[in-house]
This record gives C-alpha cells, structure tokens and sequence, in this order.
C-alpha cells in the first residue's frame, strides 16, 4: 500500500505544482461527502483565477512604466489637467480624491504628479506634512478614513455553524441512510401501525441527526482555530511618523498621508510616492511577476503595495489602501485559493480511496449475499411470488446495512483529523510562540534530521552592548558609563571627533524622543550597541547629523558584509565612512590613527596587532566591527560607488551577545532525539566557536569552516566535508542555500533552517521547513518561512519539533485505531451476513460504531499533547513509511482477536450465555454489539501508545481523550439500557454487562503481547 500510496498520492510538503495537486484529487473516486472531504484543500480554480489577474498588472504596470518613460521626454509642456476635486473631499478638508490618488501611483502617471506639485504638492493636499505626518486630530482621522477607506482587503466572511451542519448532511451514503429511513417509516407504519412501526425509521433518523451535528460542531470549532491563526499571520507593524514621533503602528491602520519609513526586506504597505531615501531598489515580482528590481527615486517616486525593498532605505507618503490597490484585489483572490494540502492528508486521502473500494466491494457481496438467502428461504417456502410488508422491510434492512458498511468501511475521518490534529497543535505552538503559516510545516517538522541555526538573535539574546574596544591602537573596556567616559578622555580629540562622526552618521539606527521626553534608540541590536556607546563617550546625535549633509548611502546587507555613507563636510570637501565585518575592512585599510591621533601607514607590526585584537575579542565570543574613513577627490558623484579601499583604520569594537539561558539544553534535546544542529553565522569565525562550543554545538569531531573556503570546495569535497560540519561562519546567503540543498537532495536530510534577513529568503524557500524570526525577521523573510518563530529563541525551535512529532505520532495512532474498527466492522458483517444469512450489527449499531471511530476517535487520539519521551527516538527522516510495520502488526493482532471474539459469540453465544427463548437473538446481538464497542474503547486506550507497555501514562493529562472515553462508555449505556426499540437493542443482566467489558478489556494484555513482537 506504502508504495501505491507514494507513487499516487505523493505530494510534496510545499511547492507543489498544480498538475500533482489535480491527480490526486481524480483518484479520489469513492467521496462519501467531497464538500467535507475537500474542505481544506487549495481551490484550484481561484489560484488560476489570481495567476491572470498577476498577468494583467504585469502588462498594465508595464505599460503605465513605458508611458511614464515617455512622459519624461514631454514634461516641459504639461497643460493644466481638467481634474475638478469632488464635492465630498473638499467638505472633508482635502484636495484630491482616492481614484485621481490611485490614478497617479499606479499608473505611473508623471505628468499628473505634475500637475499636483509634485509629491510636496499631494502632501498639501492631503492635508500631511512629508517630515512630520499625519496630525492627532481625531476627527480628521476618522474623515481621511471615510475618504479613502481602509488598509484591509475583503476577506470571506466566517461561515455560520448551520453551513458546516448542510455540509455534513451532504454525505452520500447517509443521504442514502435517509431515503432508506422514509421508506423504512411508510413500511413500517403501514404493516405495524403507529408507533411501533416507526421505531427502525426513526433510530436511523436520531442516529443519522446525531453524527451530522457532532461533525459539524467538531468541524467549525477546527475553522475558528484556523480563523484565530489567520489573524495572527496577518499582524503586521511597520515604524510610521505621526505628529512628529516615530513609532510602530499596525499596517491595517495606516492612511493616506501616514510617512512610513521603508528598509531592506520590508514590504510594501500600502501605494505611495517616495519622499526621501537612498539606493532603494524595488522588488515587483510578487505583483507583476517581473524579475527585474526597480529603482525608486524622486525622478521615480512610485511605491505599490506588495512589493518588496531589496535594498536602500526610504520615506515613503501613502497615498492608496486597501481595496483600491491592485495587491489588494489580488490578495483577495488569492485568499480565496487556500493553502495547499499537506503531505499526510494527501496520502489519508489515498488509504480513505483505497479502503473505500474494497469497502464498496465488501457491501455489493453482503448485500447480494443477504438477498440471495431470503429469495432462498422463500424459493423453499414457496412465496417466491407472494411478498409482505415484512419482507419489503427485511429488504430495506438489507439495503441499510450495505450502505452502512460503507459508512464504516471508507474512513473518511482520515484526512479530517489529520487538518484536527493540526488545527489543535497550531493553536497549542502559538501559546508557545511559534506562528504556523504553512500547515505541512507541523507534520514535516516532527520529521526534521536537521536544523541549520543563525547565531544572532535565536542562540544568543540580540541585547548588544559594546564592552571592549580598540581605539588608536589601544585597547580598552568599554562595558560601563565611567568606563567609556574615562576611554573619551584618554584619546586624542581629533580621534574622537572622527569616532563620533563614523557612528552617528554612517548607521541604520536612529536616537528618537518620545512623547514622554525620554531617548529611546531604533535599530537593529548591532546599530543600537553603537549608537549607545558613541551617546555615552558624550556624543550628540542630531548635533552630529545636522553638522553634515548625506550624500550617499550603502545601507548594510549579508553578502558585502559592510555598510557606508558620503557626507560633504561644512567646511568643504567629501568624506567617506565605512563600517562592517573586521577582517574585511581592515584589508581595505592602508593607514590607521595612531595613540597621539596622527595617521600613519598601516605596517605589519600594527596589522599584527590588530588582527590579534580581532581574535582575541572573538575568542571571549564578542561580535567585532571595523571603523574606518577616507577623504574624496572633489570629482565624487552620489552616483559614483563608494570605494572598497584605501581606507584609515578609525578603530575596532568589541560588542557582547549573551548565549540565551536555556540554549545549550535544547541543544543537548536535539542530540537526544538525533536531530544535529548546526549554526550557519556571518560572523568571526572565531566569535562562532565560541558560541557554538557555549551552546553544545560543536564538538571534538566537528568542523568549523569559513564561508570562503567552503565556496571553492567541489562536489566530491563537499559531500565528504558536509556531515561534519557544524559551525560556519562568514557564510553568504549563497552559502546557507548550498549548504542546505546539498543536505536535502545528496545526503537525503529533512533540513529546518533559521533565517532573518531578506537574502535568507531562497534558503528558507529551499530548506523543508522555513524558520523566520518574529523580531528580527524581514518581512521578506517572514513570508518564504513556513514557521514564524515569535520570541526568535532556539528552544522554541525545538518545541516546533516537538510538536511536530506529536502531530505525526497522534495521527498514526488514530490511523492504527480507525483501521483496525474498518477491517473487523467489515469482516464481521460480511461473513456472518455469508455464513448466516443476516447481519449482527444493524445500521443504527453501525452508525454509533463509524462515531466513535471517526469524530470522537479523531478528537481523543489526535489531540494528544506531547511528552518528552518523543525527543528521545530517532526522527522518521525522509524515507520512513507512514502506516509502519508495528502499526501493521497492532492493527493485525488487535482484528483477529476482536473478529475471533464475535465470531466465538455469534456460533456459539446462546450456548455459552444460555439464553433460549424468542428473544435469544435480540440479547445475543445486544450483547456482540456491546463487546464490540468495549473492544473499541479499550483499543482506543490501547492506541495511545504504539510501541511502549505503559499506555496509562498521562491519561489524565488528556482532558479530551477522557471526556470521549466517558461519553461513550455513557452513551454506550443509553443506547443499551433505555433506546433499545430504535437501536434494536434489549438491557442486559450485570453479568452478561460484566462479560461484555471483560471482552473488550482483554484487547489490553493482548496488545500488550503484540508489542512484544519484533518486527
């Protein structure tokens, strides 16, 4: 089946196409209920619907581009537009309307931006200031809303819970059930009269209304859990200026007129025209499909919602949201397409499909089997050709009970748990501060050989302060006030002044003001530490900026490692700044600032020195940062790139990124459950093995390999030197990608990798399953992540795995447990309805048994949480097969005791109970059902573990699983004692109670036995 399942029903856990996705679902020839069994699974059809509406912006924005290239050339002769601003808007105070807004931004329109004034001019007339935004007047707030609407798109709204009840009675053998029910209730009264004639009808009825409406409950309270993590995907912040302070606010609040400021990796908020910024390139694939960045300046100042800043930093002036956007409509769409379906439901797909035809067999022959012994027992009779109403409703009977098997026969409960046990292990990880975004991440996760881990942020805190430094070739502690104030006095002031102008000018960061008065600094944690230490050797921050006009800016990005700033000095005359990875810059220098200030060539003693410094801070595990500067020839132009060499050596700092408490354990916990962690860093490589030997990382007989050296290994190299790896430092994005695509396709790992940046996007994108930092994380990233981790902390990675265990173990338990109740329900049936000519078990019987298989089933024992036993078993890897061998042997061992057991009680029961009389049948079968049931609930017990004795361990942890176990064994009780004229049952004797039970508890020891077997 394995084989059969891999070859028909094997899709990947993420990216795949379209033509995989449509196979399955052909197969899928026997769907009791296709709307509940499709429920979670891509729409097909939207997504091709989203696909050409991609195509259509594609050739619109290309056009619009083409256009506004044109327009350049015509510029000087713009005549006045006849826009007139409508009534509405200008009551509300504003000048220009959202559709002649929309107009301008996406369609590139220069001459209409033009003709507003420019984007000075839009901002006038939206009533906003470009420096300080939007003000705190409430009213006009709430009128700019009404204007211009909201930054959301329509979303479909949540279906009410009588939608899933409709949708649970669209089942087609209980459809069946139903008409079976009628024709039973018209016989029924015409031959018996009225009530006792209705009894089998109406059981059918309560029975059928009772699986409809525990379906449906179960299914919508699964499309609230999913609702509630819809809701967290979409919670985004960006930082925005309003009233002069900069603070992070929700992108759904955004409005026209709001300045928000754009950096590498962040999307796109909202349509908008660029205001202020430097080397800002423009992803628009997402939108247009086009693989080319763009250039966003003041000569291109048109920014649309979706798309991605590759690089640069900007001020952007929203002028377009939400639904009046092409992303929106676009998102829109795309909502409506779903994610796709995961691997395991796939492939339960397939067991439920296959089950299911040999299900449909198996009640063709019952059924034909049935009627051929009663057209016997009336051949012989002789009323071959007189038939009553009894017989019409022996045949209806019969009919019931094929149909019936069916319903327990195609489990069509497998693939739904599989979306239950995930839905119920999403909103338990997001209580444990991990956000799912693409649900095969949690069964895919519980398979991970592999997590390739950054060092920042996820192994050590990301709270940096800089505590040692090397300034004018001295070194220094820096890691207290008094400290770095006596470091400020014990260099030379020209040093000084350099030192503070390198940091306060050439950073990503910045020193704000509140509302409250107080300092507080943005940034990332390496831009704060610096922007810390330069405040407290007595540095001014805007002083400092307002000394100096910026030129240019290479903002800092993971492949050159560096970052630098152009200022044009007052007293005339350019000069560079540069900062980044030490051994980078300080190659790029040729001079340093010696103790007594002066600049003197850089000679081999004091390059010594310096790379001795290095090693020395990276070996106490601190993150080193090289400052340097140079003066430009006066012929430098912001186009011009900034040079890479022939720099000054301003200094080097040495900055502190505490190991997170609770790391090196996690670690130790990977090891345990044969997951190998490695760190992929762009840091020192010394700094790396500190830290990784810190977190348990690296060990006596690993590698720790530089990024450079890792480059120029061949094939044959890297497949021998890939295994050992455990640490590598100053890698490029490059690096990670190789690194994990080598361990996925030539050494067939299931790789987890970690990423933050916006170049970790194609590693993410690559790896089996994504991890993006909450914190830290781009946008960019955040969106090629399968798995957002919300705390960026490593040991939550590994209740990730955990869970994912969980998730994959739970739903082999409920396969193990559905399985076993399909193959005994059908044997059970079949032979007895071959052997004797009836069926022990009746539709209604039946229908109680395919509840507490499937739903209730489902709920106990793919709810269970996770236990630290999991991370103590080696992972299930690429290549293991799902229904595995012990599962096989359990499911096998546990049928034929059950089968044997009924099959003893139907030949030889009224012996054995002595029961005689005309109710001897009733009570026999009374009592094979309710053995049948106890099997099934102590088997259910029996499933919570697969392989370990102990299954009672923890029970009472699992709320669910004993509220389902009591409900039924009460219910059980019911149906018994006080329903028997509609389930066809009779009350029976403590004994004949007490022997019921005992059957069903001895599937306990028995499985006890079976896991003694070796397979």
């Amino acid at each position: 089946m394995e084989s059969y399942l891999k070859e028909n029903f094997g899709v990947q856990p993420k990216h795949s196409s379209e033509e995989v996705l449509q196979n399955w679902r052909k197969l899928c020839g026997v769907v009791k209920n296709p709307k509940r069994r499709f429920r979670f699974t891509a729409n097909l059809s939207k997504r091709i619907e989203a696909a050409a509406m991609r195509r259509t912006n594609q050739e619109k924005l290309r056009v619009a581009v083409l256009v506004s290239k044109a327009a350049f050339q015509f510029i000087q002769g713009v005549q006045p537009s006849d826009y007139t601003v409508p009534e509405d808007v200008k009551a509300a105070g504003f000048q220009i309307c959202g559709d002649e807004l929309g107009s301008i931004v996406e369609g590139h329109d220069v001459k209409k931006l033009k003709f507003h004034g420019g984007v000075a001019g839009i901002a006038e007339k939206l009533s906003t200031s470009t420096s300080d935004g939007l003000g705190r007047d409430t009213d006009l707030l709430n009128r700019r809303q009404e204007v211009y609407g909201i930054n959301k798109f329509t979303e479909s709204e949540m279906r009410s819970f009588w939608v899933f009840v409709w949708e649970a009675l669209q089942d087609m053998t209980l459809m069946i059930l139903g008409v079976c029910a009628f024709v039973s209730l018209i016989v029924g009264i015409a031959t018996e009269g009225w009530p006792k004639g209705s009894h089998d009808g109406l059981g059918i009825v309560a029975s059928i209304l009772l699986v409809v409406f525990v379906t449906a409950v179960s299914d919508y309270r699964q499309s609230l859990q999913f609702k509630d993590l819809d809701k967290e995907k979409k919670k985004i912040s960006m930082q925005v200026t309003r009233n002069g302070y900069r603070h992070k606010m929700s992108i759904y609040d955004l409005l026209p007129g709001d300045i928000v400021h754009l950096s590498i990796g962040d999307q796109v908020p909202a349509d908008g025209l660029f205001v202020s910024g430097f080397s800002v390139l423009i992803d628009e694939s997402s939108l247009t499909g086009e693989s080319e960045p763009i250039m966003v300046s003041s000569e291109n100042p048109f920014l649309l919602s979706g798309t991605k800043v590759q690089d640069g930093s900007c001020k952007m002036m929203v002028t377009t949201v939400g639904m009046r956007t092409q992303w929106g409509k676009l998102m829109a769409t795309l909502s409506e397409g779903g994610d796709d379906e995961t691997p395991l439901q796939v492939k339960l797909n397939g067991v439920a499909t296959v089950i299911g035809k040999i299900g449909l067999f198996f009640a063709v022959v019952t059924f034909t089997v049935l009627v051929q012994g009663l057209l016997s027992r009336k051949i012989l009779e002789g009323t071959h050709f007189s038939w009553t109403g009894d017989d019409a409703r022996e045949m209806l009977e019969f009919f019931a009970i094929a149909v019936t098997i069916v319903v327990v026969a195609v489990p069509e409960g497998l693939p739904l748990a599989v979306t239950l046990s995930l839905a119920f292990a999403m909103k338990k990880m997001m209580n444990d501060k991990a956000l799912v975004r693409n649900l095969a991440a949690c069964e895919t996760m519980g398979s991970a050989t592999t997590i390739c881990s950054d060092k920042t942020g996820t192994l050590t805190t990301n709270r940096m302060t800089v505590v040692k430094s090397c300034i004018c070739m001295n070194i220094k502690e820096a890691n207290e006030q008094s400290k770095a104030s006596s470091l400020c006095s014990e260099l030379p002031d020209s040093a000084v002044k350099l030192l503070l102008q390198s940091i306060f000018n050439n950073t990503g960061g910045e020193v704000v003001v509140n509302k409250k008065g107080k300092r507080g600094i943005l940034g990332t944690p390496t831009e704060t530490a610096l922007l810390q230490f330069g405040l407290s050797l007595g540095g001014d921050f805007h002083a400092e900026r307002q000394a100096y006009k910026i030129v240019k800016v290479e903002p800092f990005n993971s492949q050159k490692k560096r970052m630098g700033v152009v200022l044009e000095l007052p007293e005339g005359g350019l000069r560079a700044h540069c900062k980044g990875a030490s051994e980078i810059i300080l190659a790029a220098c040729d001079k340093a600032i010696n103790s007594n200030g002066e600049i003197v060539p850089l000679d081999e003693a004091s390059i010594n020195h310096l790379k001795a410094t290095i090693d020395q801070f990276a070996c106490e595990a601190l993150r080193t940062l090289c400052l340097a500067y140079m003066e430009l020839e006066n012929g430098f132009s912001a186009e011009d790139p900034i040079p890479l060499s022939g720099y000054t050596c301003i200094g080097i700092v040495g900055i502190k990124d505490p190991v997170r408490p609770g790391v090196k354990e996690s670690v130790a916990v990977c090891r345990s459950a044969g997951i190998t962690v490695r760190m992929v860093t762009g840091d020192n490589i010394n700094t790396a093995k500190a830290i990784a030997r810190e977190c348990g990382i690296l060990t006596d007989d690993g590698i720790a390999i530089e990024g450079p050296d890792f480059r120029e290994k061949n094939q044959e190299e890297l497949l021998q030197l890939i295994p050992k790896i455990q640490v590598m430092a100053r890698s490029s994005p490059l690096d990670k990608h190789t690194l994990v695509k080598h361990l996925r396709t030539s050494l067939g790992e299931v790789v987890a990798v970690t990423g933050d940046g916006t170049n970790d996007a194609p590693a993410l994108h690559e790896a089996d399953i994504g991890l993006a930092m909450g914190i830290a994380g781009t946008e960019v990233a955040k969106e090629s992540a399968d798995v957002i981790i919300l705390d960026d902390n490593f040991s939550t990675i590994v209740t990730v795995g955990k869970w994912g265990r969980s998730v994959y173990i739970n739903i082999q338990k409920f396969v193990q447990f559905q399985l076993t109740v399909n193959v005994v329900a059908l044997l059970v049936n079949f032979t007895s309805a071959c052997m004797t000519g009836s069926a022990p078990l009746t539709a209604v019987q039946l229908l109680w048994v395919n509840m507490i298989m499937d739903t209730l089933g489902a709920l106990a024992l793919a709810t269970e949480p996770p236990n630290d036993d999991l991370m103590k078993r080696a992972p299930v890897g690429r290549k293991g097969n799902f229904i595995s061998n012990v599962m096989w042997r359990n499911i096998l061992g546990q049928s034929l005791y059950q089968f044997m057991v009924i099959w003893l009680l139907q030949s030889k029961g009224k012996a054995i109970f002595r029961l005689y009389g005309p109710d001897s049948d009733l009570i026999l079968n009374t009592l094979i059902f309710n053995a049948f049931v106890f099997c099934q609930v102590f088997n259910e017990v029996s499933s919570r573990e697969m392989e370990e004795i102990d299954v009672l361990k923890e029970i009472l942890d699992n709320y669910v699983f004993v509220a389902v176990l009591g409900a039924t064994v009460i219910f059980q009780i019911i149906i018994i004692e006080f329903l028997g004229t509609f389930a066809n049952t009779t009350p029976l004797t403590f004994l004949q109670w007490f022997l019921s039970v005992f059957i069903g508890f001895l599937g306990m020891p028995i499985a006890v036995g079976l896991k003694k077997i070796p397979v």
